[in-house]
């Protein structure tokens, strides 16, 4: 492999991962919230609001059915109106992000929904207000289970990522669609499949660590 591939690799991993954290950035500034908007409003929630519910649960279930592909194409207008064009990193970063919110909403309701409830009755006999309750119980209770979710996410991302490739996405998928796929290179599309295999299991082992190191039932 010449020296020219291997600098396109490296920009490769360098954008992947660009691409991957910005969009999961972005993608908690608004899943989280609406994750605990779905985990209060539920039946069983601190304040359930069955209408609220509802209308939150039907538009994460529309934005998690939607092939990653597909929504990609459908947004084109949108991600245009954001960042100036259809392609390359910062473009696949919207779709991304927009993939990611309802993934990691739904995450965080199924996260929260773990935490003992008689942590939550005791904060409220002691008048803690909903959003002490939220800040110092629910996501503090919750982070194991938090970190292991964003660790799926994350994983996920970067698969959405490489797909993003088959429509001038950049990163490693970009190059395995353009040379391994388009030019017949064969060892460039098994070295960028091998490298995204990597990247989702250093993640993996990551999170792992992190949440078994923060959950106080192993401790």
């Amino acid at each position: 492999m010449s020296a020219a591939v291997i600098k396109m690799i490296i920009v490769g991993i360098g954008e992947t991962l660009l691409m991957v954290f910005i969009s999961t950035l972005f993608g908690y500034i608004f899943g989280l919230p609406l994750g605990v908007c779905l985990y209060m409003s539920d039946k069983d929630g601190i304040r359930p609001n069955p209408v609220l519910y509802r209308i939150l649960d039907i538009i994460v279930n529309i934005g998690r059915s939607i092939p990653f592909i597909i929504l990609l194409i459908l947004i084109i207008p949108f991600t245009r109106l954001l960042v100036g064009k259809s392609y390359g990193t910062a473009a696949t970063i919207v779709p991304l992000t927009v993939s990611a919110i309802p993934f990691i909403g739904r995450m965080v309701e199924s996260s929260l929904k773990e935490v003992d409830k008689g942590v939550i009755e005791a904060a409220q006999s002691m008048g803690a207000s909903d959003l002490q309750i939220i800040t110092r119980v629910l996501l503090k209770e919750a982070r194991p289970s938090l970190i292991n979710g964003a660790t799926i996410c994350l994983g996920t991302i970067i698969g959405y990522s490489a797909m993003a490739g088959a429509v001038g996405g950049g990163g490693l998928g970009d190059i395995a669609i353009r040379y391994g796929y388009y030019r017949y290179e064969t060892d460039i599309m098994i070295v960028t499949v091998i490298i995204i295999v990597l990247l989702v299991q250093l993640f993996q082992f990551v999170g792992n660590h992190l949440a078994s190191s923060l959950d106080k039932r192993k401790n």
